[in-house]
């Protein structure tokens, strides 16, 4: 909690006392969004106290304070990662240092993998819930200022967020689906056989993020909404031409990006 406090206090003396409304963790390839946020105030990582390092292709590494959608909102242009080598602590320490500075709302978008064989390259999945295979972020001594012993994860993802950005999506013109993210460590992409068996159980998409964060949001009571760009087909069958490649899935993700920016500017602007 020391190290917590400190990182928010920094940010606090960087950017003035004004809460932002909600806070947005952007995904590989997805940085784009942060460019669309007006009055922006850039934080590297590296000069926050006890912050780490966002090692992973396509995240920047940036903190960034400003308005989007006429609100003040606080943007993670790149996240981390339990593949970096770094704890659970240490991946989710951004939405605890979120909350410290005020947020009520976390957007947590990724690029992912599609299971679901009805899915295409570039769509957009709003996050109705997920599987999640990383350690439980909240295994340990339980901050008892943040949030309770034993969660609910019931509604993890906001049905009222989720019923609104169906609604703005439809006004928008812009085609959404929505399923269920299952999220694994990585870093290795997963075989043929355990997309058979993640598409069996349930997932719609794959993916190595974002469920970790999520659970420590809805630890501190923070409202979430989920998005995952679909950046690649998941392949089911052990063939070579198959192979998945990290610069394809950003550059999927950056073509996707506007799309999912103006949604969320409008879903933030509704709140």
């Amino acid at each position: 909690m020391k190290t917590i406090r400190a990182a928010a206090e920094y940010i606090l003396q960087r950017v003035g006392q004004e809460k932002p409304l909600a806070g947005i963790v952007l995904g590989s390839g997805l940085g784009k969004l942060a460019d669309s946020i007006e009055e922006a105030q850039v934080i590297p990582y590296r000069d926050i106290p006890g912050f780490p390092l966002s090692t992973a292709t396509g995240h920047k590494g940036n903190f960034i304070y400003g308005k989007l959608g006429g609100k003040t909102v606080v943007a993670m242009q790149g996240r981390f990662h339990g593949y970096e080598g770094y704890p659970m602590s240490l991946v989710t320490m951004p939405v605890r240092v979120m909350k410290l500075l005020g947020i009520e709302y976390l957007f947590v978008s990724n690029a992912a993998g599609g299971t679901n064989p009805s899915f295409q390259v570039g769509d957009l999945m709003i996050i109705k819930d997920h599987i999640n295979l990383h350690p439980n972020p909240l295994i340990g001594p339980n901050f008892e200022e943040m949030g309770p012993r034993f969660p609910d994860m019931t509604c993890a993802y906001d049905q009222e967020l989720i019923a609104r950005a169906e609604a703005l999506a439809d006004q928008l013109g812009i085609r959404v689906r929505k399923g269920v993210y299952f999220s694994s460590t990585g870093p290795t992409y997963e075989t043929p056989a355990e997309i058979r068996f993640f598409r069996l159980i349930g997932a719609d998409a794959v993916g190595m993020s974002t469920t970790p964060e999520v659970i420590v949001a809805r630890h501190c009571g923070i409202k979430v909404f989920g998005m995952s760009v679909i950046t690649n087909k998941c392949n089911t069958e052990n063939v070579e031409r198959n192979l998945n490649d990290g610069e394809d899935v950003v550059k999927a993700a950056d073509s996707a990006a506007d799309r999912m920016t103006l949604l969320f500017r409008e879903l933030i602007a509704s709140l």
